[in-house]
C-alpha cells in the first residue's frame, strides 16, 4: 500500500469514528433535554405565581391556595395540583389546564371560556354559574360536580365523566357529549339544544323539562332516565335505549325514532312501551 493510500484510509477511518461519536451523543443529548423538560417547578417559580408576578406554574403544587378573582387568562397550569383551591370568580379564559387536578376546587362564577381542560380532574368541584363556553373537556372527570346555571355552550366533552353531576338550568347548547358518562346526572331545565349525546351513557339521568331540540342522541343508553316534559323536537333518537324511562308529555315532533328501545317506558301518550 502506498503512503498516499494509507493516509486516505486513515482519514476515512477517522471520519467514521467522529460520525459514530456524534451518533452516540445524540441519545445522550435527548435524554438530557428530556430530563430537563421533566424537572419539577422550582420554589421560585411557585412563589412568583403566588405573588402574582407570573401566571404560569405548570406542574406546581397549589393545593388549597386562595386565588379568588385572580386574573389567570392564558395561564399555563398544565398538570398543576389545584385541588381544594379557591378560584371563585377567577379569570381563566384560554388557560391551559390539561391534566390539572381541580378536585373539590371552588370555581363558582369563574370565567373559563375556551380553557383547555382535557383529562382534567374536577370531581366534586363547585362550578355554579361558571362559564366554560368553548372549553375543551375531552376525557375530563366531573363526577358529582355542582354546576347549576353553568355555561357549556359549544364546549367539547367527548368521553367526559359527569356521573351524578348536577347541571340544572345550565346552558349546554351545541356541546359535544359523545360517549360521555352521564349516569344519574341531573340536567333538569337545562338547554341541550343541538348538542351531541351520541353513544352517551345516561342511565338514570334526569332531563325533566330540558330543551333538547335538534339534539343528537343516536345510540344513547338512557335506561330509566327521566324525560318528562322534555322538548326533543327534531332530535335524532335513532337506536337509543330508553327502556324503563319516562317520556310522558315529552315533545317528539319531527324526531327520528327508528330502532328506539322503549320496553317498559312510559311513553308520550301515557302508554307503556312493549
Amino acid at each position: 500500500m502506498s503512503l498516499r493510500t494509507r493516509r486516505v484510509s486513515q482519514q476515512s477511518g477517522a471520519r467514521k469514528v467522529c460520525a459514530l461519536g456524534r451518533l452516540a451523543l445524540v441519545p445522550l443529548l435527548c435524554v438530557s433535554l428530556s430530563a430537563r423538560a421533566e424537572e419539577p417547578p422550582s420554589a421560585a417559580q411557585r412563589q412568583a405565581f403566588l405573588d402574582g408576578t407570573s401566571k404560569d406554574c405548570p406542574g406546581c403544587d397549589l393545593h388549597g391556595v386562595r386565588l379568588k378573582r385572580r386574573d389567570l387568562a392564558g395561564a399555563d397550569l398544565t398538570g398543576a395540583d389545584l385541588s381544594g383551591a379557591v378560584l371563585h370568580a377567577a379569570r381563566l379564559t384560554n388557560a391551559r389546564l390539561t391534566r390539572a387536578n381541580l378536585q373539590d376546587a371552588n370555581l363558582n362564577r369563574a370565567d373559563l371560556k375556551r380553557a383547555v381542560l382535557t383529562e382534567a380532574k374536577l370531581d366534586g368541584a363547585l362550578l355554579y354559574a361558571a362559564d366554560l363556553s368553548g372549553a375543551q373537556l375531552d376525557g375530563a372527570s366531573l363526577a358529582e360536580t355542582a354546576m347549576q346555571h353553568l355555561r357549556l355552550t359549544g364546549a367539547s366533552l367527548r368521553g367526559a365523566d359527569l356521573h351524578q353531576a348536577t347541571a340544572t338550568d345550565s346552558e349546554i347548547a351545541n356541546a359535544d357529549l359523545s360517549n360521555a358518562k352521564l349516569k344519574q346526572a341531573n340536567f333538569v331545565g337545562a338547554n341541550l339544544s343541538r348538542s351531541k349525546l351520541t353513544s352517551a351513557l345516561a342511565d338514570g339521568a334526569g332531563f325533566v323539562g330540558a330543551r333538547m331540540r335538534d339534539a343528537t342522541l343516536t345510540g344513547i343508553s338512557a335506561i330509566r332516565a327521566d324525560f318528562y316534559r322534555a322538548d326533543l323536537a327534531g332530535a335524532d333518537l335513532t337506536g337509543g335505549d330508553f327502556r324503563g324511562s319516562r317520556l310522558e308529555r315529552a315533545n317528539l315532533d319531527g324526531a327520528s325514532t327508528a330502532g328506539m328501545k322503549t320496553k317498559g317506558a312510559l311513553l308520550v301518550d301515557g302508554s307503556v312501551g312493549q
